[in-house]
């Protein structure tokens, strides 16, 4: 199986459970868990993609992040409560990051204050305020209340709430210079030159172990800052990750309008470097030195309650955490939720990435993935993150790199160790919604 020709940015329409030893983010919300860093960069794209959505007012005629909705859920809540009892230190923290992850900044600070005034040793509260003020562009107070969060923190994440002081500091010592900058953060004291696979300038200060973790942790705090996105893209390079580098700084100047010249300049090579790395089929090419704790970063209890019933008259939406769901019995069979079950047989839809099988333009049959990977001897898929898919007779139909909506028959594998657990046939392609 060849890997895909590139890496890209993309729109998480669902996150996924995962099962790891988990840690708060610098967002602390009890409602909000991220499994243990650095993730894998692909898993880590698609989150962090999702978390920034989550933070756009969509117009009517367009479907909202999801994310997005599970925060004006949660939101409506504590607001319902607010109504018939003040709410509780944690239960503003939580409200207050909430807000903040909806872009609603002088909502969120108008909860926080107070409450962190009342309340001057919770970690929380000043944790959040902190990002709250970093984000309204209020750099001194923001570094003021992550001084206290830093001073408050639990052990276990002092060390993240450090890094996050250290990002604030330099970004209000360059001053206005910072919304226009040439560089990445001097985070970690290593010049980052361009040379595709490499971390150039070796003879300064060694890159710390957990650097990757770093970035990606204050990423996901403030998932719009197109800077920090930039650094974990050289750091995909240092690791010999070209392809993801490439894709990264191709958002980093797309969507993000980061307009340095080292990142344009550096994307270049980048790109050239995975174009070259695509004509090499030998996957010794490809290995990483990246070792990766999680597949992805959001870790979010899947409820199995909130979704539409089963019709066998009309096409069902099938999500990804779903599939993902699927265990094992004590016989290593394989489990799957009582709604999946229900499926089976059943016409169903579902987004995601054509993996072809063989090198071709047409292709009969593919698997679809939920995120694409870059190299797929470095960067396998997990069984419950593909699906077979099998073309209507005579259907062929062209490869395609963005997403696509596949709509077939849902066909379980309960027995056959050998084949792929979950197949569409008699599908089509269409454009994803």
């Amino acid at each position: 199986m060849n890997a895909t020709r590139s890496v890209v940015l993309l729109f998480a329409l669902v996150t996924v459970a995962l099962s790891a030893n988990t840690l708060q983010a610098g967002l602390h919300s009890s409602g909000e868990q991220f499994a243990e860093l650095p993730s894998r960069l692909s898993g880590f794209l698609v989150d962090h993609r999702s978390l920034r959505s989550a933070a756009i007012e969509r117009p009517g005629n367009l479907p909202a992040s999801p994310l997005r909705d599970d925060y004006l859920n949660a939101v409506e809540r504590l607001e319902k409560l607010k109504k018939t009892r003040p709410l509780t230190p944690d239960e503003s923290a939580d409200l207050g990051a909430l807000l903040v992850r909806l872009g609603k900044l002088d909502a969120a600070i108008a909860v926080l204050s107070p409450v962190a005034r009342k309340n001057p040793d919770h970690f929380r509260l000043a944790a959040n305020l902190g990002t709250a003020f970093q984000l309204a562009g209020d750099l001194e107070r923001a570094a003021d209340q992550l001084e206290e969060a830093v001073r408050l923190a639990p052990e276990k994440l002092r060390d993240n709430e450090k890094w996050h002081l250290k990002l604030v500091r330099l970004r209000m010592k360059e001053g206005r210079a910072a919304n226009a900058p040439t560089a990445v953060d001097d985070l970690f004291g290593v010049t980052y030159a361009g040379e595709a696979g490499k971390l150039a300038d070796p003879e300064r200060k060694k890159l710390p172990e957990n650097a990757v973790a770093v970035v990606q942790q204050l990423a996901l705090w403030v998932p719009a800052d197109g800077r920090l996105l930039w650094q974990l893209g050289e750091l995909a390079n240092a690791h010999g990750d070209v392809r993801t580098a490439a894709a990264i700084l191709d958002g980093c100047v797309t969507e993000f309008a980061l307009g340095a010249a080292d990142v344009r300049k550096h994307r270049q090579v980048y790109r050239a470097a995975a174009d070259e790395l695509a004509k090499k089929p030998d996957h010794e090419q490809h290995k990483l030195t990246l070792k990766t704790k999680s597949l992805r970063p959001l870790v979010k209890a899947f409820d199995e309650s909130t979704l539409p019933a089963v019709r066998a008259d009309a096409t069902n939406v099938l999500p990804w955490p779903v599939l993902a769901a699927t265990g094992t019995d004590a016989k290593g069979r394989p489990k799957f939720l009582k709604y999946l079950e229900q499926l089976d047989g059943k016409t169903v839809t579902l987004n995601g990435f054509m993996q072809p099988l063989r090198d071709e333009l047409a292709v009969t049959s593919f698997m679809l993935l939920e995120y694409p990977v870059g190299c797929w001897f470095c960067e396998t898929p997990e069984p419950t993150g593909l699906v077979s898919v099998e073309l209507k007779a005579s259907k062929a139909s062209d490869f395609k790199k963005g997403l696509v909506k596949v709509t077939g028959t849902l066909k379980l594998n309960r027995d056959d160790p050998e084949s792929y657990l979950f197949t569409l046939t008699d599908a089509g392609i269409g454009e994803a919604d």
